[in-house]
């Protein structure tokens, strides 16, 4: 206002509505709280759940130690944050789903765990001398990681009742003056993330945490709630559909000056002829006396299935005199008639159906079977 009158602008603005002086700016941006329900994240905590425990089963068959990862909790978050309050450095290892879902998964694990896991992977006791990891220990890590994302991975196939196969994973370490680096995600960018407790044996009483985009947080409740297919069905209805091609006319001019009269009656038609067919009896050769014909098994062969039966292993055999027997003591070796790649014999109450070799089972010897003798030869055997 100037000289006690109102400019055009301030006419203007009181006409339209106009904020005051006195009001402030909105901020339209979405608080983090408000981008997950609470539905929503109780099943990204129950899915978290289920598929890290399938992890979990992976990680104790390479550690050799009992793994539990449970009590999920979900949060939102990004990698600036993350950096001032998450446990540095840290083993990150980032996937992206290839079929099944879209976007990516991200596992970060410290490296005070890594490296406990990679003593027990390399033959350790679990307790490392220090938290420095070799390149050595940090492929170990690196493919044990790659085998719990795998597993959970294969957890969501199952839970989500289709195909989730996942890229080949890529690896880096994160410390205090790194952030972790992605193609498709900003330090900024909102994450979901999912914190699990982590023990191993007593070597470990930690934390592991999983990071999703919150599109591909947003895509997998949409799996799991069946709505995935009314949100297709609806993008596909509103969908405009393409005009038909038009088409072009062709006026056909007949310039004879009579219609033109067609004989439509039908004439019969002609077959070819064929020529004879030479038919043949069909003769077989007489089948040989000397084979030995296999009988099917008879009906009551039921009542001796219980009836135990001797099987040996026949290693090698060899000849000795009574002199050389005698002087056998602890330490002799006896050499046997065999390779050491040769195949052993199977006998069944003393008469041999099969070859084999030896393998090591749970700490006891036992025979891997590579071939079962003819019928011929077992009927030879048996006489």
């Amino acid at each position: 206002m100037s000289n006690g009158f109102l400019s055009q602008e301030e006419i203007d603005s009181l006409l339209n509505g106009g904020p005051s002086s006195n009001e402030q700016p909105v901020n339209e941006e979405k608080p983090k709280q408000d981008l997950l329900t609470d539905i929503e994240k109780d099943l990204l905590g129950e899915i978290g759940n289920i598929s890290m425990g399938s992890a979990s089963t992976a990680l104790s068959q390479v550690t050799n130690q009992p793994v539990n990862i449970t009590t999920p909790v979900v949060s939102i978050t990004n990698f600036r944050e993350l950096s001032k309050n998450f446990e540095v450095p840290n083993i990150v290892l980032e996937v992206k789903y290839v079929s099944g879902i879209t976007g990516k998964n991200i596992l970060v694990m410290k490296s005070t765990d890594a490296a406990v896991i990679a003593s027990l992977m390399m033959g350790g006791d679990g307790k490392p001398m220090t938290t420095e990891l070799s390149e050595i220990e940090i492929s170990a890590v690196q493919e044990a990681m790659n085998q719990m994302i795998g597993s959970a991975a294969t957890s969501m196939a199952t839970m989500f009742a289709r195909e989730v196969n996942i890229s080949p994973p890529v690896s880096q370490t994160w410390t205090e003056d790194t952030i972790p680096e992605s193609q498709d995600i900003g330090e900024d960018e909102e994450l979901v993330q999912v914190s699990f407790s982590l023990t191993i044996g007593t070597l470990v009483d930690s934390s592991i945490m999983q990071l999703l985009p919150v599109q591909t947080a947003k895509k997998i409740v949409s799996i799991m709630m069946g709505e995935e297919e009314k949100e297709e069905a609806a993008v596909a209805k509103a969908a405009p559909t393409p005009a038909p091609a038009p088409q072009t006319q062709r006026a056909e001019v007949n310039n004879s000056p009579q219609p033109t009269n067609y004989d439509f009656t039908s004439k019969p038609i002609e077959e070819p002829k064929r020529q004879p067919v030479n038919v043949n009896e069909v003769s077989f050769e007489p089948l040989p006396t000397n084979q030995p014909v296999m009988r099917p098994a008879p009906d009551n062969i039921d009542l001796i299935l219980d009836v135990p039966l001797e099987i040996s292993v026949v290693l090698g055999r060899t000849k000795k005199s009574i002199k050389d027997i005698l002087a056998l003591g602890n330490g002799s070796l006896i050499e046997l008639d065999r390779l050491a790649d040769e195949p052993v014999e199977i006998l069944i109450n003393g008469k041999k159906i099969a070859n084999g070799e030896v393998v090591v089972v749970d700490e006891n010897f036992g025979v891997r079977v590579t071939s079962v003798i003819s019928g011929e030869e077992r009927i030879r055997s048996l006489r």
